[in-house]
């Protein structure tokens, strides 16, 4: 699959492959705070100014592009982003639900280090197997995979000869993206997912290649 990423982005694919910018939501009020708190699909908060400026620079950054589909989650923080980059295209945004963030239970809101504190045996046990553990009252790793991944997987089949894109959360795209390199699901904390970084990926005839992971070359616009 790698000579399919030597075709021009701002074009179409070769007839069969579908491009996906896997893209993950701009800046919210929790992800600002210091330290920053557990946001999941409990919280469902709009974004803030420096998350609309990450909007429209990677709005710009895929306005040339030759974009034929734009979904994301149906949580607001990853609509608002969407709607940034389908502008240009005059596009809808199609919201998926099973591409919502992580549900995190009861530690919602909360940082690590208040969990750690307030919850140790939780934080203990949770940790010592994400995979299957869930958030207390939430979801592990794995249930966020398996809802996750059959929506991204149809929407890469739905678009072939298309670019699409989809926005998203950080551990949804996370568990998704070590899935697909082989990398064990207790370890997709390790993959960085930026606000509004671009993930590129192909897929052809059931197979998906990661071509680009977490950039934000674009976010020098911003002057950060």
């Amino acid at each position: 699959m790698t000579e399919f990423a030597a075709t021009p982005l701002r074009e179409a694919p070769p007839p069969g492959v579908t491009r996906l910018f896997l893209i993950r939501h701009g800046s919210t009020g929790p992800n600002e705070r210091r330290p920053f708190v557990l946001q999941g699909c409990e919280i469902n908060g709009p974004l803030t100014p420096l998350g609309e400026q990450q909007s429209q620079a990677v709005g710009r950054a895929l306005s040339e592009f030759q974009i034929h589909a734009v979904y994301a989650s149906s949580l607001m923080r990853a609509m608002q982003t969407a709607e940034f980059i389908a502008a240009p295209h005059q596009l809808p945004v199609v919201p998926v639900h099973d591409l919502r963030e992580c549900s995190v239970g009861r530690w919602e809101g909360k940082s690590w280090e208040q969990i750690q504190a307030e919850d140790p045996d939780g934080h203990t046990h949770f940790f010592s197997n994400p995979v299957d553990h869930p958030h207390p009252g939430g979801e592990s790793y794995t249930d966020v995979l398996n809802r996750a991944k059959p929506a991204i997987t149809s929407l890469l089949e739905k678009h072939a000869g298309q670019n699409v894109v989809i926005v998203a959360h950080n551990l949804v795209n996370r568990v998704f993206l070590a899935e697909l390199v082989g990398i064990d699901l207790k370890h997709a904390r390790k993959l960085r997912q930026m606000n509004c970084c671009i993930n590129l990926l192909h897929h052809h005839q059931g197979t998906t290649e990661l071509v680009t992971l977490n950039s934000v070359l674009h976010h020098h616009t911003l002057g950060t």
